[in-house]
């Protein structure tokens, strides 16, 4: 038996028979597509939506915007459901280009649907078409081929018979997700077919829990039993498994100490009492020098990015060597490991019963309450901290005060996402959901609707910079349309705070970082009188500044009451920054200047580079 349908219509009637499982636990794959519509899709993916009510469609503002807010929803749901996004030819389709690569460079599942030129080329060049004077294969949509985990251009109908299910493959795959694209030429999208019924029978995607090697499991326990400093490195890949239970389990038999990554936090309670805080960059005094005295590192989930490492420059002792527990086999082998490439979840369970009876020495767990113990009185000192305007530290203080444990904040760029890392006590798994991959400004009140999609039971709280805000702020409307409630905290310091403070650091006088006007040659008038309230309420939600510890306090406890979203803007000091520790980025500095500070500054990067490591 065959259906007769165009190929936009069987694309979403194939889409709504998509179902992801693990564990028994059954999800709908695409729970909704996103869209802005033009020429390039309305007669096709449009129809299609507004004819088969099977898949929702929702309307935003900005198709950047609609990928990052497809993403959240998929990390939200650890990557077990996401969201597609269609769009229109040209710059429809390339402004997605960037949450594209947001999404694979987190390993975040996303169906993108652009519209592309007319597959029989007849009546090129089309409205918005890039023309090749070298071939007439190829469209603005080839952009998407470096940023995508799986591309392909449906050049005829029965071509997605073969591209849809290798498509959902992707999406399903924990080793090999991340944005799925399918360019889709208008004139095909209109065309019709007789597709066989089975092609839109219900399908179930399992998602395996895969075990490691046996024998390198049983190697990784003699690693573990020989080690007097093992410390254990939770990444993102330990909540995308859903293994905090087992690592809670491993870490209290062991006693192995436990720090996180930014993907990684919420791994593991802030008050558990192997739970040693953020590393890298933008960690822990006490996860960075247990990092750097480490004979063992266990990476569960991991991808180790240069925030983690400290540039490779974490982890000096001469030594060491690392134990990798990763589904995918391209981390798991990172820093020459022992690769134990299998599911978080299950490979902690096996691992955890091949080591019974290990436990770290005492003096080691004296050591870890010690640090833990010193980083708790570091972090009530800066929420405690009392200036003006406020210091970012003290917001976030005030905040975690006030925010019940099921709460999910958000954030992702700026000088926020290393506070936070730091200072952050998270207390549900997923109650902290940072985009540090890519640190895409303008992900965060997009990534909060998604987020809140994705979880309609829990407050989400989105914290963003002002520079952040004006970049995309425009999916607050996104946002009341659909009836999802954010709570956004706006930080207005009037400017690139984080940048300005890696150029001064630099030995630079950070240019282009201050909201002021142009007086001469530089910014240094006064600062830009930007009313971020009054544009969130012309916006359509409800706007609270403050400016003060109780104005702040008030603010929070009024946007609770709010039945919608509701933004409080609460200025803050450009000047006044949280303490890095114990760690070191590496940012090249210029070899030659005329700049006495940026000479001093180089000899100290140099300095700090030699600790640098190619192999570890």
């Amino acid at each position: 038996m065959t259906r007769r349908l165009t190929v936009a219509q069987a694309i979403i009637a194939f889409l709504k028979a998509q179902y992801s499982s693990r564990d028994g636990k059954e999800n709908r794959l695409i729970e909704g597509c996103f869209g802005i519509f033009g020429h390039g899709n309305v007669c096709g993916i449009g129809q299609a939506l507004e004819q088969d009510s099977g898949i929702r469609y929702y309307l935003c503002r900005n198709e950047q915007a609609m990928v990052h807010t497809a993403a959240a929803y998929a990390k939200s749901a650890f990557r077990m459901r996401t969201l597609a996004c269609t769009t229109s030819i040209g710059p429809g389709a390339t402004n997605m280009v960037t949450g594209a690569a947001a999404a694979t460079i987190n390993r975040i599942p996303v169906l993108l649907l652009p519209g592309d030129i007319f597959a029989r080329r007849n009546v090129a060049p089309v409205l918005q078409q890039l023309e090749s004077a070298t071939t007439q294969d190829v469209s603005v949509n080839d952009c998407f081929k470096p940023v995508s985990r799986y591309w392909d251009r449906i050049q005829r109908p029965e071509q997605v018979l073969t591209s849809l299910p290798e498509a959902m493959r992707v999406l399903t795959s924990p080793a090999d997700t991340g944005a799925v694209t399918l360019a889709l030429p208008q004139d095909v999208q209109a065309e019709a077919f007789d597709f066989p019924e089975e092609f839109f029978r219900k399908r179930i995607w399992t998602i395996p829990r895969t075990r490691c090697d046996a024998q390198q499991l049983e190697k990784a326990a003699n690693w573990i039993r020989q080690a007097r400093h093992p410390l254990l490195v939770a990444g993102g890949g330990v909540l995308y498994s859903e293994a905090t239970r087992a690592l809670a389990s491993f870490a209290e038999a062991t006693g192995i100490p436990v720090c996180e990554t930014q993907a990684g936090k919420g791994s593991l309670r802030f008050d558990h009492p192997q739970e040693v805080g953020a590393i890298g960059v933008t960690g822990t005094p006490g996860a960075n020098i247990l990092a750097r005295e480490a004979d063992l590192v266990i990476g569960v989930g991991t991808r180790y990015s240069d925030f983690t490492t400290a540039s490779k420059t974490a982890f000096q002792n001469p030594g060491v060597r690392f134990i990798n527990i990763n589904v995918a086999e391209f981390d798991a082998f990172k820093h020459h490991a022992l690769p134990l490439t299998g599911d978080a979840r299950a490979t902690l369970e096996e691992l955890q019963t091949a080591v019974a009876g290990f436990r770290v020495e005492a003096s080691y767990a004296a050591r870890i309450a010690k640090f833990r113990a010193e980083w708790e009185k570091e972090v009530d000192r800066i929420y405690a901290v009392r200036k003006q305007p406020l210091s970012q530290g003290e917001v976030i203080g005030e905040l975690q005060a006030f925010l019940e444990p099921s709460a999910v904040l958000l954030n992702a760029a700026g000088s926020l996402p290393g506070d936070l890392h730091k200072l952050w006590r998270t207390k549900e798994p997923g109650g902290y959901h940072m985009e540090y991959g890519y640190s895409c400004m303008g992900y965060e009140i997009a990534g909060g609707l998604g987020v809140k999609m994705a979880h309609p039971d829990r407050e989400v709280y989105v914290m963003v910079g002002d520079g952040s805000y004006l970049m995309m702020a425009q999916e607050i409307v996104t946002s009341l349309q659909e009836g999802y409630k954010l709570n956004i905290i706006l930080l207005d310091n009037h400017g690139f705070s984080s940048i300005g403070g890696l150029s001064r650091g630099s030995g630079n006088e950070g240019m282009g970082t201050n909201y002021r006007f142009r007086r001469g040659e530089k910014y240094d008038g006064e600062p830009l009188p930007v009313d971020f309230a009054a544009n969130a309420a012309s916006l359509g939600a409800c706007a609270i500044r403050a400016k003060s510890h109780e104005e702040f306090r008030n603010a929070l406890a009024a946007q609770r009451e709010h039945d919608r979203t509701s933004v409080v803007v609460v200025e803050t000091s450009y000047e006044e920054r949280v303490p890095g520790y114990e760690s070191w980025w590496d940012v090249p500095i210029a070899e030659v200047s005329e700049r006495e500070n940026v000479r001093e500054a180089r000899k100290k990067y140099e300095q700090a580079r030699a600790k640098e490591k190619y192999f570890l």
